[in-house]
């Protein structure tokens, strides 16, 4: 008879070998764990960091200069709400106000309802050199600022100006003093608004109104409605998110205007087209009391960001109801 083989036991593994393997494979799952749960934070990082950076940095700085009176030079000195109450009772800040809400008005109720009828009549069918007229319409957003103040300088220059000649042969009369008289200045800052951004919010309402269905146009049609009850009825309806986010941007940018009367008037003459922008640049750029100017800029984006929300609001910004 033959000795049975002996069997052969697997060689003892230590306690200590056991517990470290099992630290690992827990290390290891917690990694991967750990990797899962901060991966998309780390992918929308980028997008914080750099508003931290190049917003929330400024907007706390901000706060903090319209407290203090500063030169720009040396270090600010600690003045509280004294910026605040100082703008409160400033005959020129006010001024600038009103100037504003000028602009903002003007730009409301006459640039946005002119931009929505350009657009309205570009998208008609069978119109001839199309791509010709939004060229046309569009291109004052793309001429250099030199530019249009030569243009500009020529239509409303009160001897030789082409504004005048105009009124004095057709009409008889003319030397409007365009640029020199405080209310006419105001008509010339917004005659460029004007001139300048009709043509960007056509292409805005354009590309809304080439979204909307052509067979509700030809639905209405089939049941009696004209031209003007097809706009009301069909175009309108379907251009409100289209309206709603151009009206909150020209509202918002309008308030903020600056490029216009410093480019055609320099804010003059006196104080007649002074803006709130402008108003912010002469006091810290020419005056040198960027804390004050820091307090102007404080209250304009509270009135902005105001006034943005109440227009998001009446006009269903976002809202799908």
């Amino acid at each position: 008879m033959t000795a049975p083989t002996p069997t052969r036991s697997a060689p003892a593994v230590p306690a200590a070998a056991k517990g470290a393997s099992a630290d690992g494979a827990t290390s290891r799952t917690w990694w991967m764990r750990r990797q899962r749960t901060w991966a998309p934070y780390v992918f929308i990082s980028p997008f914080y960091l750099l508003f931290g950076l190049f917003m929330l940095v400024p907007i706390l700085v901000g706060l903090y200069l319209s407290c203090t009176e500063w030169a720009g030079l040396g270090t600010p000195q600690w003045v509280g709400l004294r910026n605040y109450r100082d703008l409160l009772s400033d005959a020129s800040f006010w001024t600038a106000v009103g100037n504003t809400t000028l602009y903002v008005v003007f730009t409301m109720c006459v640039v946005l309802p002119a931009s929505l009828l350009i657009a309205q009549a570009l998208n008609a069918r069978g119109l001839r050199g199309r791509d010709l007229f939004r060229l046309t319409y569009f291109m004052p957003v793309v001429i250099s600022p030199i530019v249009i103040i030569l243009v500009f300088g020529l239509f409303f220059d009160t001897e030789f100006g082409l504004l005048n000649s105009l009124g004095q042969a057709l009409f008889g009369f003319g030397g409007i003093d365009w640029l020199g008289d405080p209310e006419w200045a105001k008509v010339s800052v917004v005659i460029l608004v004007l001139w300048r951004w009709t043509g960007y919010l056509t292409i805005f309402f354009l590309a809304g109104l080439q979204n909307v269905p052509r067979e509700l146009y030809e639905a209405a049609a089939i049941d009696g409605a004209g031209p003007v009850s097809r706009f009301l009825n069909v175009t309108l309806p379907c251009l409100r998110p289209v309206t709603a986010f151009v009206a909150v941007t020209v509202l918002v940018s309008t308030a903020q205007i600056f490029d216009e009367p410093f480019l055609l008037t320099q804010g003059g003459p006196g104080e007649s087209t002074l803006s709130v922008a402008m108003f912010i640049f002469r006091a810290g750029f020419q005056r040198q009391q960027l804390g004050y100017a820091a307090a102007a800029g404080v209250l304009l984006f509270i009135a902005v960001f105001v006034l943005g929300r109440l227009a998001m609001r009446l006009l269903r910004v976002g809202r799908d109801d």
